[in-house]
């Protein structure tokens, strides 16, 4: 396995050092939607519970124990300023949402970055090891052999296969993300808008 890194010529390595970070951002990224991963219905349920009967502090305590769920934060400030006006407490929840999915999405523009750039430092190998193969074509002329073309031909064909090689599994994981992402952020969508009539009305049951 080294020996075809070396043959790799320089470029292999950035496409290692970018298979390195890509693959910490991954983990990473893995770790933090398992541990924001919950389930959001039974939460839900259990602040309304609570806010229907006039318990917003403890609706509040629900939230703050789950602090770490996109759901849970955003709830938890929309609890808070529950008294503002509709108009503006829609604004609110949507910023917090907002600020919960720009948290989700951390580092995954660095992972894209690291997707479309390993391909391209292979594609470069490519023609570094072809410059280098013609090279030394030109330096032996009618004396070139095989042997002598092989290691540019190596490193054209390697750091291609290389930069490949990660940013294909790099980029279904990727999609992975964004899907999960996704799906969170229409979690936060629909259950705001829950919030806003249950909080709409208990308004309205206290005014009678």
């Amino acid at each position: 396995m080294w020996n075809f890194l070396v043959k790799g010529g320089p470029v292999m390595i950035p496409i290692i050092l970018g298979s390195i970070f890509g693959l910490a951002i991954i983990i990473e990224k893995i770790w933090f939607l398992n541990k924001v991963n919950t389930n959001t219905s039974l939460f839900v349920q259990e602040v309304f519970k609570e806010l229907k009967t006039n318990k917003a502090q403890k609706a509040l305590q629900l939230c703050e124990k789950n602090i770490n769920f996109p759901v849970a934060a955003v709830f938890k400030i929309g609890i808070e300023r529950r008294n503002s006006q509709p108009d503006r407490l829609e604004k609110i929840l949507e910023q917090a949402g907002n600020n919960q999915i720009q948290r989700l999405e951390k580092r995954l523009g660095a992972l894209a970055s690291i997707i479309g750039i390993e391909p391209l430092m292979g594609f470069l190998g490519t023609i570094t090891g072809l410059i280098r193969a013609f090279m030394t074509w030109e330096q032996a002329g009618a004396n070139i052999t095989v042997n002598a073309l092989a290691l540019g031909i190596y490193e054209a064909m390697i750091t291609t296969a290389a930069g490949l090689i990660v940013a294909i599994p790099f980029y279904l994981f990727y999609n992975y993300f964004i899907s999960k992402i996704k799906y969170f952020s229409n979690e936060i969508t629909n259950y705001s808008i829950q919030l806003m009539e249950a909080i709409s009305d208990i308004r309205e049951v206290a005014k009678i």
